[in-house]
Parts: structure tokens; C-alpha cells; sequence
């Protein structure tokens, strides 16, 4: 009998599981829920497992792939940095994400953002709720159509944000290593390098997945190239802005805000970020539609059957893929 380990996360449906495995799997499955979020829970709970599906909070560390004899993890998203792939790799444990899931949810959360933070609506809202009626607590806003948006990185999320964008007339520059500039045109988007994106954005759009590349790739010296009109949105992972360097440039006025569905510590306890005017932070919630969380749940329980059954995943990770 294979044994399947699903994280007590709510984004992980159990019946779909439940349901999808014992339709698929040529063999009897045992499926159970525990709390994970830490290594030594997740060694504990997976032992004598043959899959494993783990959450954003639980770090899949060599230590726990050695301990373990999984044949699967199952990433319920589409970031795998909480995943040592590369140890997964040379345990031969096949590794699986959702890179698809839920593009069109995070690009519209991500253009929302940018526009909430754009014409200023968290600090009008707060101004009519104090008993305000006046335009002027939202200065500086500039017309969307005369702007130029930046995107760090240029994947499938980006993307679709770029098509979404399209409509308003703005100037669109995106900045990634990995894809070529004749496919950003495509979208209507001109490549850049990272210095010039933000010396040219007058709002920027983070989207990069979370390596040892890309952590704490915006900076101070990114930051300190836009100006004080500026919106920096996050939709990737907290820790690819600078937070430290994010959070001085709002304080001395060099950037007007801040949108973010990520934080360095989620979730967070006394962060200086939440709560301000100038900043808009939703739950890393981002990713989430009715149809997402389906979609979601159905792909990695089709994942966890493909491995059970000796067939290839349609969602495994390339330990040699380049953007790891």
C-alpha cells in the first residue's frame, strides 16, 4: 500500500486527493493529514511515506530527504524555494510544482495592486473614513498612459499582467536573463537590463521566483533609482525586495509605495510594513479563485498518481533548470 502525507494547509483539499487517487493509482493508497511547518515535523510525519505534499511554510530540507524514503513532493504552487531540489535529486525523490495554476489569479492581483497603489486608494479611503473629502492626500498621481512599467522578470504571470496592462497605453520594460527580447515583443514589452529598468520604470512590478539569485536582487540601489511618484509591487516572494531597503525608501519619501502580497515572515508579527498609508499588503493571497485551489489540488494529486503508477509527472521541477 503506497502512503501519501498531505500538509493540514487550507490551500490542500484531502477529498480531491482522496478521490483522484483512488481512481488512478493502480494500487491501494493511504492518505493522511498532518501538521507540518517545520523539518522535524515534516521527518516525523512522513516516515514510511511514498509522498509527500507540503506547503509554503515546511522546509524541505537534504536532511529531511535523506531521513525519508519519498518517492514524490508534491509543491502545492508554483515556487519550489522551500524545496532542496537539488537533493531531491540525489535521492531520487521527483519533485513537483503547479506552474500554471493560477497565472491569470496573481497577474490581475498584481495589476490591481498597482493600481490601488497607483491612484492612492488605500490613503483616500482612509481620508474619507477619518471624515475627509479632498483629492489631495492621494498626490502625486500621474496618468497611467504617460507611465512606463516595469517588470522584474518575464514569465508566464508577467505575462499575462502585460496583456492585462496592454489596454492602458503604458510603456512596458521587463527585465529577465531567461527570455529573449524578440518574445517580449510579443507582448508588447522592450527588454531591459536590471540597472536601466528602474532607471526607466515609473512603477515596477516584481515577479521573480525566489533563488539565491534573485534574494534581495531589489535593493537599495534599485530603489534609489525610481522616483518619488514610484509604486513597487511584489507578487513573487518576500524576500526578492530588499525589505530593510523598501521600507527606508518610503519612509524618506523617495518612492510614493508599496503593494505586496508578500512579506519576508508570513505571517507577519509587528512588521513595519503593514499599516502604513503609502503601503497596500494583502495575504499572499494572490494565487486564490475558486477554480485556482481546484486546479490546484487536481494537478498534484495527478502528479502523486503519475509517480505511484511509474510515470512521468506533468508538473516535475528539472533540478538543472536554469532559473533554479
Amino acid at each position: 500500500m503506497a502512503r501519501v502525507v498531505l500538509s493540514a494547509f487550507p490551500m490542500i483539499d484531502p477529498e480531491t486527493y482522496r478521490e483522484t487517487l483512488d481512481d488512478a493509482v493502480d494500487e491501494p493508497v493511504e492518505i493522511e493529514v498532518a501538521e507540518l511547518g517545520s523539518t522535524e515535523r515534516l521527518i516525523e510525519a512522513a516516515a514510511g511515506a511514498d509522498a509527500v505534499v507540503t506547503d509554503i511554510n515546511t522546509p524541505v530540507t537534504a536532511e529531511a530527504l535523506d531521513a525519508l524514503d519519498l518517492r514524490v513532493v508534491v509543491r502545492s504552487a508554483v515556487g519550489v524555494d522551500n524545496v532542496d531540489v537539488g537533493a531531491a535529486a540525489d535521492n531520487g525523490v521527483t519533485v513537483t510544482r503547479a506552474p500554471d495554476y493560477c497565472t491569470d489569479e496573481v497577474a490581475t492581483h498584481s495589476v490591481s495592486l498597482l493600481l490601488a497603489g497607483l491612484r492612492s486608494l488605500k490613503r483616500y479611503d482612509d481620508h474619507v473614513a477619518a471624515g475627509g473629502w479632498g483629492w489631495e492626500p492621494g498626490r502625486p498621481i500621474h496618468r497611467v498612459s504617460a507611465s512606463t512599467i516595469g517588470f522584474v522578470s518575464f514569465g508566464p504571470i508577467a505575462q499575462r499582467a502585460a496583456e492585462q496592462l496592454a489596454g492602458f497605453g503604458a510603456d512596458l520594460v521587463a527585465y529577465d536573463p531567461f527570455v529573449e527580447a524578440e518574445d517580449m515583443a510579443e507582448y508588447g514589452v522592450e527588454k531591459a537590463a536590471f540597472d536601466e529598468l528602474f532607471d526607466r520604470a515609473d512603477h515596477v512590478g516584481v515577479y521573480a521566483p525566489l533563488t539565491d539569485a534573485t534574494r534581495g536582487m531589489v535593493d537599495a540601489d534599485a530603489l534609489g533609482r525610481l522616483d518619488e511618484s514610484a509604486v513597487v509591487v511584489n507578487v513573487s516572494r518576500g524576500p526578492v525586495v530588499d525589505d530593510a531597503a523598501l521600507l527606508d525608501a518610503l519612509e524618506s519619501g523617495s518612492i510614493k509605495g508599496a503593494a505586496l502580497d508578500v512579506l519576508d515572515d508570513e505571517p507577519p508579527e509587528d512588521d513595519p510594513l503593514v499599516g502604513r498609508d503609502d503601503t497596500v499588503v494583502t495575504p499572499h493571497a494572490a494565487w486564490y479563485s475558486e477554480e485556482a485551489r481546484d486546479d490546484l489540488n487536481r494537478s498534484g494529486a495527478a502528479d502523486v498518481a503519475a509517480v505511484l503508477n511509474g510515470d512521468p509527472p506533468a508538473g516535475r521541477v528539472d533540478p538543472d533548470a536554469d532559473w533554479l
